[in-house]
């Protein structure tokens, strides 16, 4: 069960050559996390063991973003998405995440492996808090989260389709 944290203003840093990594099962259970994660998020390497990645999930991030993850890892395909997680303490920390499937030898996904990079400062304030916020605006108006998250997924896929081909290369002409 995740532990109630409140989110506070404070942010929490990370350097540009530091590669925050981790591992989960098919339900997103952590099974690796490298020291840097353990640091920056506040937990240690034994706590988020088996833990759900969730753990960190901040509430200003929008389920639809994460709808869009598990598609994507659900058709065997990697994603790149800016997230902002929560730490231990409330604090908040802006990654550059590249999520994708691990594969046993027999070509079957056994699991799935981030690696989270420093977020471009630029792309963050000018493109994705804006909306970001109004993706959440969008869930959160709506008479269910069921509801909510449609509407959400519903523009964030509008959007995508006026500026881009595809959500990859939204991400990264930004």
């Amino acid at each position: 069960m995740k532990p109630h944290v409140q989110p506070t203003s404070e942010e929490v840093t990370f350097l540009p050559n530091e590669i925050i990594v981790s591992k989960t099962d098919l339900k997103g259970r952590i099974t690796y996390a490298n020291s840097i994660f353990s640091r920056i998020c506040g937990y240690s390497r034994a706590e988020l063991m088996n833990a759900p990645h969730s753990i960190i999930r901040h509430p200003d991030m929008p389920r639809c973003v994460f709808k869009l993850l598990w598609d994507q890892l659900g058709e065997e395909r990697e994603i790149f998405a800016y997230v902002k997680n929560m730490s231990r303490n409330g604090a908040f920390y802006w990654v550059f995440a590249h999520v994708t499937p691990s594969f046993d030898n027999d070509g079957k996904v056994v699991g799935y492996h981030s690696s989270r990079r420093v977020a471009d400062r630029r792309v963050l304030g000018e493109v994705i808090e804006p909306l970001y916020r109004d993706l959440r605006k969008i869930e959160t108006s709506q008479a269910t989260a069921k509801d909510g998250l449609a509407a959400s997924f519903t523009q964030l896929m509008n959007i995508v389709k006026s500026k881009a081909a595809s959500y990859d290369e939204l991400i990264f002409s930004l």
